[in-house]
Parts: C-alpha cells; structure tokens; sequence
C-alpha cells in the first residue's frame, strides 16, 4: 500500500515539473549604466534553438537607433526588430552555446541564461573566453 501511495505522489508531481517554464516570451530588459528599463524583447525557438528579437525600445529616443558599431551582418540596421540573442540551446536548467550582442557598442560576447524566480525572471550573462570575465543582468518576464 504505502508503494501505491509513493507512486502516486510521483506521477501526481510529473505536470509540476513539466509546466516549468522555458525562456521563451516577451522580456523587460535593464540598462546595465543606469538601471532603467530599456527594451522588451521577444525570445522565440526555432530548430531546438533560442534567439532573442529586440521588439520595442522603452525610451522612444532609442526607438529609431542603427547598429553602426555592428561589424558583421546587423551593421548600419535598425537595432529595433534585430536578432541580437543567437543559437541558445537548453542544456538542463541553463541555456548556452549562443551568442548576444550589445548594440551600443557592437560587440559581440558568448552567452548564457538561467530562469530564477520560478520563470519570472531571466539571468542573463555576457562573457568572453570565460564565465567570470562577463557581466550579468536580470530581466523580467512581461505577460
């Protein structure tokens, strides 16, 4: 009896776990300088890879900004509408192997992802060579 009830328990907590929630969806970002939100951002799969759409700019100085410190294919285009996260895979409870790219300075640094907060917020981390030369910063989750 007390095995029924174990399995129970167990096939009963199977939709908790795969109800988590990826990082697909729309993002609030921070301005690393001033801590200001900055834009909204839609994370999207495609081919069992993540890439992240810059969909709006929240200061509408920025909205019309081009990429022109861009040096490869984004270079002189709107940063608005531009793929700027690349061919993130999930690997457990991280996402890496892709790429971001900071279109203030066109620089493009290996990256990194972890949800928190139960998948109400995205730890995201911008490094080159290794995780420890990078900076992170948290974005939230937009309904």
């Amino acid at each position: 009896m007390r095995t029924f009830w174990l399995v129970a328990v167990a096939l009963a907590a199977l939709p908790l776990v795969a109800a988590e929630p990826g990082i697909a969806g729309r993002w609030k970002t921070v301005d690393d300088k001033t801590g200001k939100p900055k834009a909204i951002v839609l994370i999207y799969e495609e081919n069992d890879q993540f890439f992240g759409k810059i969909e709006s700019s929240i200061d509408p100085k920025q909205a019309n900004k081009i990429c022109d410190s861009c040096k490869d294919e984004r270079k002189n285009k709107p940063v608005t509408g531009m793929v700027f996260l690349r061919h993130m895979k999930r690997s457990g409870d991280e996402y890496g192997g892709g790429d971001i790219l900071d279109p203030d300075n066109g620089t493009v640094y290996r990256c990194k992802a972890r949800l928190a907060e139960g998948g109400k917020k995205l730890v995201v981390r911008g490094y080159i060579g290794i995780s420890l030369l990078g900076r992170s910063q948290t974005w939230t989750r937009e309904p």
